[in-house]
């Protein structure tokens, strides 16, 4: 079974910087797609950004210019630079990650790493 663990969340003020990152692990796998999404209380869920296999990117209007997401594809791993910062993007973030495993295809989700945006 293919699972991500994310890190990075946590305080900061509004036009401060905050890096996530979400490393996927497991045996036989490869990955076509990873992405981090956020939820807030009372929303659904939104995605944020997305970086395929061959690089390409997908942006939230409300984060292009501020979030870069980026990808170390030896580690399996997937980064989201997070830059000015503002209260509403105070929420807890998720990464997922999508391929195939023995063959079959997966998708999985991590467990959230809160982000909050404060004075």
């Amino acid at each position: 079974q293919v699972q991500v663990v994310e890190s990075g969340g946590g305080l900061v003020q509004p036009g401060g910087s905050l890096r996530l990152s979400c490393a996927a692990s497991g045996s036989a796998f490869s990955i076509l797609v990873m992405g981090w999404y956020r939820r807030t209380p009372g929303k659904e869920r939104e995605s944020v950004a997305i970086i395929t296999n061959d690089g390409s990117t997908r942006y939230a209007d409300s984060v292009k210019g501020r979030f870069t997401i980026s990808r170390d594809s030896a580690k399996n791993t997937v980064y989201l630079q997070m830059n000015s910062l503002k209260t509403e993007d105070t929420a807890v973030y998720y990464c997922n990650a999508g391929g195939f495993q023995f063959s079959k295809s997966f998708a999985t989700w991590g467990q959230g790493t809160q982000v909050t945006v404060s004075a």
